[in-house]
């Protein structure tokens, strides 16, 4: 069967590789998950050029967290799943629900778990969810990691998003469109930034109200704050420091921002922009299988489609990392195996 590989101490893109390797069977407690799509996220990027946790990989990897496809066998003692169900993987396997813990990991995609971007993958039982029914393969792979973090974001926090509530986005990559589009479902006014009219104007389309260039408006933080009438309820900060200072402005009295970002490295990260406003910053890193299973369900629920900007064939794979990393980049970028 084929496999993409990271090889051990990778730095770049070139580092990458597909091979043959023979085909494994599930052990007592596992499945065997026939692939069929794959999604990048931004800290795929980071893996293969050594900049993730840790550095550069200690081992040969398969990459990516996000996959879907159907299970093929499963091993000795499984109750759980059937030959034949429409699985994802989870981002984290042994997070099963309830808040963040320290056992929460491995994390697919990087040492010392494998990845998702394989013809075939074997998995603890608990370490997959069924998808949402009303996706295809393609669209169920965009939802782990992306789909969970924007789900987390909104919706597992002290007080979730909902109708007359107010919901800014950060630029137009997976997390941001994935969190307009819940956000929208769940009756929210949606705000969003871009540096790009041409992309504010597709998101307009996807159904938000307003939009913000945060180059012609440098203060998009204070912006944003104005549309929502006094302050915004919910900020997705993907950001990271640079742009953490301009949430701070946009969040309301009361408000909360999930942050998630590490899109940059510097900038203003002083918290006491929060204080008068009593307002919260709250760290979201992915999610739960119990998450994933409420995200799925919302989405069967309210239809919501991930966008899948463009999608790539398996041994075109190092192109669909290239893209990712484009400037061109809106939603999501898929692989199909």
């Amino acid at each position: 069967m084929r496999q993409w590989l990271i090889r051990k101490g990778a730095q770049s893109l070139d580092d990458m590789a597909l091979v043959e390797v023979p085909q494994p069977a599930p052990g007592p407690g596992e499945v065997a998950v026939r692939v069929r799509a794959c999604s990048l996220n931004y800290r795929d990027q980071l893996i293969p050029l050594g900049h993730y946790f840790g550095g550069t990989v200690d081992r040969d990897t398969v990459p990516l967290s996000d996959g879907a496809g159907e299970i093929v066998a499963v091993g000795e003692g499984v109750a759980s799943h059937a030959v034949g169900d429409r699985v994802a993987g989870l981002f984290f396997q042994n997070w099963q629900d309830g808040p963040p813990n320290p056992g929460a990991g491995p994390a697919l995609g990087a040492p010392p778990a494998t990845g998702m971007l394989q013809d075939l993958v074997i998995l603890p039982a608990h370490g997959v969810v069924p998808c949402a029914q009303s996706l295809s393969f393609e669209q169920a792979a965009c939802l782990p990691c992306a789909g969970v973090t924007a789900w987390n974001a909104l919706m597992e926090g002290p007080r979730p998003v909902g109708p007359g509530q107010s919901v800014l986005v950060l630029g137009t990559g997976g997390v941001s469109l994935l969190a307009a589009q819940i956000a929208l479902a769940a009756g929210a006014r949606v705000i969003a930034t871009s540096s790009s009219d041409e992309k504010l104007e597709r998101v307009r389309a996807l159904g938000v109200q307003d939009t913000i260039n945060y180059r012609t408006t440098p203060e998009w933080g204070t912006r944003a704050a104005e549309l929502a009438g006094g302050g915004v309820d919910h900020v997705v900060e993907v950001g990271g420091a640079g742009t953490l200072a301009q949430s701070i402005q946009a969040v309301g009295f009361g408000g909360e921002i999930a942050l998630i970002g590490v899109l940059t490295r510097s900038g203003d990260t002083s918290p006491h922009g929060l204080m008068i406003k009593g307002a919260t910053l709250r760290g979201i890193f992915v999610g739960s299988a119990g998450m994933a299973r409420r995200l799925n369900d919302f989405v069967d629920q309210h239809g919501i489609k991930p966008v899948v900007d463009r999608t790539f064939a398996m041994d075109q794979a190092v192109d669909a990392w290239r893209y990712q990393a484009s400037a061109g980049l809106f939603g999501k970028v898929v692989i199909t195996v």
